[in-house]
């Protein structure tokens, strides 16, 4: 049996025996700033806004930094906007329309409001002062020329080129074989690099001009990606890896991913590797946001990001080669970094401070590139990420959150001095800010001794008896819970959830589990998690357990709830551990591991018949037997991340079994809500649902 849970069950909320004093809406209702940017020249910054779905481009200049919209789309049309840049001159803003850029298939058009009009993912140009917005090309990820002049992009693995305001057509510009992408320009302008993918092995291109053939650079059966141009655009650097192949290696092998970094100079063609990856585990590959981090810097440094002492840091070496300079020594993490305008400046988010639980938020920091001199810019018990230097280096714009007040863009003095908040009054009044709690970081241990750490979010006025609670189970899993408004919009909105479930009178526990990043090494990359054994499924049973043991929480009334790789272990939680978890909502979460398992058209892995099992143990429909708890399944079917079918499956299987389960099925949507209105639907009726499951 199943039944559909429809949008109008939200008006019983107010029977609650716990007094209700704002709606999801109200607190969903927050701006979301993205893709901040600032010129290479000047004072200047633009950033995507997003208000209640209706998404524009806002831009802001020295000294007052005063926000000015400059676009006027007005609807909830789930069109996202990307790829924001300002061109060098300041003139320009740049941005892409359309497609879900958190997922596969990226460039592929969303049309989430059902219009009857098919949508377009499209480069757009605006004037910085605004006016007439142009249609460059339908096309993603624009490069703007030095000159300011031209746009270029590449379209069906070529890259084009087009004027920037539009007045004539785009035009092929060179061709390549094979796919190209990660395309730069050269600092003055005459050259463009590139990457050219061709399956197991991909090239470097240098580009000059319509009569030059293509420059390659080092050409070998490796895979090489990132160039860097050098300050005199003479040289690249550029990370080199193993090109695809080889012996089949066991599925549970631990191996090193070996890298090296390379320079060559254009013109002789001549380069050598001037750094190589330790040979280690954690001198592996980095998978962190932005992977290598690679910029070639002032003093002639080569600065990049390894894991090879743990944790995601930053190092620097000479681009003649020689041994790297750790410029981040701690027991934390770096990421979101760029490099300042006059290439002698890293600033960048980290998850460290003077508070312990610094560890549990970001906050922006800089380094020299040449010195081991980093300083904490913003201090505190707030959330500050995604950094940008204005041009001429006098400004350092970020986005701002606390655990009551969402993110805003900021700004401050790249030297120091007060923090100033842009767009303030852009947060409605009805927004519930001064109702919200302040989560507080906990940790707790798994059966076999893991630390895991979580947000503990409690109610302000809890009275004496037991009340019921929740675990919030992120996904990614590469991601990381704050202490505060996330900088992320997806988990912006389960992070207000959070607050509302608290409103309601749950206790919330927000588990950071093994394979999040924000705590070294060895935990990111856990042995036999994931479809090897799901060994962090032990952190999700932990929390449920603390739970269960605290003295102002009944044991009874636990539910759980998570999106993505949170759906999957939310789904393994209830198959598993229905005693535990009273109740659950599993959204849009991987539930048949052997629906995705890896095929192979080479000889097969050594161990592939433990795998199978594995991957039999991993998954969430091998437990249907003992899954007996209520269940919620979400799920909108243009999901590009996770496939429609894997909840399709399981309420086939729900159904043969006769076991009643409820749903959300919600059409033309992606895995990341592009609809305002969506995700609103979505957190209400998961609200709706662990209310009624688990409130008196």
């Amino acid at each position: 049996m199943k039944k559909q849970i429809f949008l109008f069950i939200a008006i019983i909320f107010c029977q609650s025996a716990y007094s209700q004093n704002f709606t999801i809406e109200s607190i969903l209702a927050y701006p979301f700033p993205s893709e901040l940017t600032s010129s290479s020249s000047g004072s200047k910054i633009a950033w995507a806004l997003n208000e209640q779905g209706k998404r524009n481009i806002y831009v802001a200049e020295a000294p007052d930094f005063t926000p000015k919209k400059i676009t006027a789309y007005d609807k909830d049309d789930g069109q996202e906007l990307t790829s924001v840049s300002i061109s060098p001159d300041g003139k320009w803003v740049v941005y892409v329309r359309g497609g879900d850029h958190g997922g596969s298939n990226s460039s592929m058009p969303v049309n989430a409001a059902f219009d009857p009009v098919a949508q377009k993912v499209q480069i757009m140009s605006v004037p910085f002062e605004g006016g007439k917005t142009n249609i460059l090309a339908e096309a993603d990820d624009p490069v703007i020329s030095p000159s300011s002049d031209r746009v270029i992009f590449a379209r069906g693995g070529q890259v084009m080129s087009t004027p920037i305001n539009g007045s004539s057509a785009a035009r092929p510009l060179f061709y390549a074989k094979g796919s190209t992408g990660s395309i730069s320009y050269s600092p003055d302008g005459s050259k463009i690099a590139f990457v050219s993918s061709r399956g197991d092995h991909s090239f470097i291109g240098i580009f000059s001009d319509e009569k030059t053939p293509i420059n390659w650079i080092l050409p070998s059966f490796s895979r090489d990606s990132s160039p860097r141009w050098s300050p005199d655009g003479k040289s690249i650097a550029f990370v080199r890896t193993p090109g695809w192949g080889g012996k089949t290696d066991s599925i549970f092998a631990r191996r090193h991913q070996p890298w090296t970094i390379w320079t060559a100079d254009i013109i002789s063609g001549k380069g050598n590797p001037i750094w190589k990856a330790p040979e280690t585990l954690e001198g592996s590959l980095p998978q962190t946001q932005g992977g290598t981090n690679l910029h070639w810097a002032a003093s002639n440094k080569i600065v990049f990001v390894s894991y090879q002492d743990g944790w995601p840091h930053l190092y620097a070496v000479d681009a003649g080669g020689g041994k790297e300079l750790l410029l981040t020594p701690g027991k934390f993490m770096v990421e979101q970094i760029r490099l300042s305008k006059d290439r002698k400046w890293l600033v960048f988010a980290a998850n460290t401070g003077n508070d312990p639980s610094d560890i549990d938020r970001r906050h922006i920091a800089r380094v020299p590139v040449d010195r081991a001199e980093m300083e904490i810019l913003t201090p505190g018990s707030g959330i500050e990420a995604y950094p940008v230097i204005t041009g001429d280096n006098s400004t350092i714009a970020f986005l701002s959150a606390t655990a009551q007040r969402p993110l805003l863009p900021a700004v401050r003095n790249f030297t120091g001095g007060p923090v100033k908040l842009l767009g303030e009054k852009l947060i409605p009044e009805s927004f519930p800010q001064s109702q919200l709690v302040t989560p507080r970081h906990v940790t707790f241990k798994a059966p076999d001794g893991q630390i895991v750490y979580g947000q503990l979010f409690e109610p302000k006025n809890a009275g004496t008896a037991k009340r019921p609670a929740v675990v919030y189970v992120h996904g990614g899993p590469q991601r990381q819970m704050v202490l505060g408004w996330h900088f992320m919009d997806y988990y912006s909105i389960d992070y207000g959830l959070n607050q509302y479930l608290v409103n309601l009178g749950f206790t919330v526990l927000s588990v950071n589990y093994r394979l999040g990043i924000g705590y070294g090494y060895k935990f990111q990359r856990a042995v036999n998690a994931g479809s090897q054994g799901a060994s962090e499924y032990q952190d999700i049973k932990a929390a449920g357990e603390w739970l269960a043991k605290q003295p102002d929480i009944d044991a009874g009334r636990i539910g759980i709830y998570g999106g993505s790789y949170g759906g999957y272990l939310v789904a393994l939680a209830l198959g598993k551990d229905s005693k535990l978890f009273a109740a659950g909502v599993d959204i849009h979460g991987v539930n048949n591991r052997f629906a995705s398992s890896p095929q192979t058209t080479r000889e097969p892995a050594p161990d592939a018949d433990l795998y199978e099992k594995a991957v039999k143990k991993s998954s969430p429909v091998t437990y249907l037997d003992t899954w007996t708890s209520p269940t919620l399944i979400i799920h909108a079917d243009d999901d590009r991340n996770v496939n429609f079918s894997q909840s399709v499956d399981l309420a086939r299987r729900f159904e043969d079994k006769k076991f009643e389960f409820e749903y959300l099925a919600i059409p033309d949507d992606t895995h990341h809500w592009m609809k305002y209105s969506n995700g609103v639907k979505v957190s209400e009726v998961t609200a709706e649902f662990l209310k009624r499951k688990l409130m008196k």
